[in-house]
């Protein structure tokens, strides 16, 4: 019997695929055949468990202003008239396994992420998508790294889930990023952050062709080509590679 995630082509029930495993495919469609399809998965990563602090303390501080119906005071700094979103879906959106969810009748894929938050307009009536990000640099936060096309595309695909279920959504969703500071003196029981606040105007037009891609990825029975940046791939490759050449030694 196949495992609960590995894809089987032909499987009548829809395939529960999450928005981090199509940035994987987006990343390296190898790596995402192996996983989702030959349940091989990539050596699990560090835990940001300092990031998880800040984000858990962060919706703990909008669930204040969300019970009290009033703008968090960053909303009012950035020029934004809104307030924390109230719904009774909320808490499900925002928990990771569940999240905001669409079955994409086109690829049978039931589609779902986990939003770290979202805020209303007043003035428009839309949905804002908002994540928290965390770090710790001497430079400004910004989003103009090349790898923080992935934070891009996470937003994007909420707002996309978000307009699936039939919501109203703004295009220009929110970074709550919080840069941890390292110039104080001493540590004294406490880390400082500096809170930027950083708007991003999303386009969700990539996703459909994404799920069909993925979809004809996943029913065939060829491996795709590793992606030539995948660090993963490179260090598998090179590792069989000494492999083999021990062997022809030996």
């Amino acid at each position: 019997m196949a495992r609960k995630y590995i894809y089987v082509p032909g499987q009548q029930d829809p395939f529960r695929i999450s928005r981090s495993k199509v940035d994987l495919f987006l990343n390296c469609p190898h790596c995402f055949y192996l996983d989702v399809r030959l349940g091989v998965k990539r050596p699990p990563g560090f835990p940001f468990n300092l990031n998880s602090a800040v984000d858990a303390l962060l919706k703990k501080e909008f669930d204040h202003y969300r019970a009290e119906n009033l703008p968090h005071p960053y909303m009012t700094g950035a020029g934004l008239h809104a307030i924390p979103y109230q719904n009774s879906q909320l808490d499900t959106w925002r928990s990771n396994f569940k999240g905001v969810s669409f079955v994409h009748e086109a690829t049978n894929f039931e589609t779902f992420g986990a939003v770290d938050d979202i805020w209303f307009d007043l003035d428009t009536k839309e949905m804002i998508v908002v994540d928290y990000k965390a770090t710790s640099k001497a430079d400004a936060v910004t989003l103009d790294a090349d790898w923080q096309i992935g934070y891009k595309r996470q937003m994007e695909f909420y707002q996309w889930l978000l307009r699936q279920n039939g919501f109203k959504v703004a295009a220009q969703g929110w970074f709550v990023y919080c840069n941890g500071l390292k110039d104080k003196s001493a540590f004294n029981n406490r880390l400082d952050f500096t809170v930027s606040m950083l708007p991003y105007v999303g386009n969700d037009n990539w996703v459909e062709p994404a799920l069909h891609a993925i979809k004809a990825c996943l029913d065939s029975d060829v491996i795709p080509d590793a992606a030539e940046e995948c660090e993963y791939c490179q260090y598998a490759f090179k590792y069989a590679n000494a492999r083999a050449n021990m062997t022809l030694i030996g």
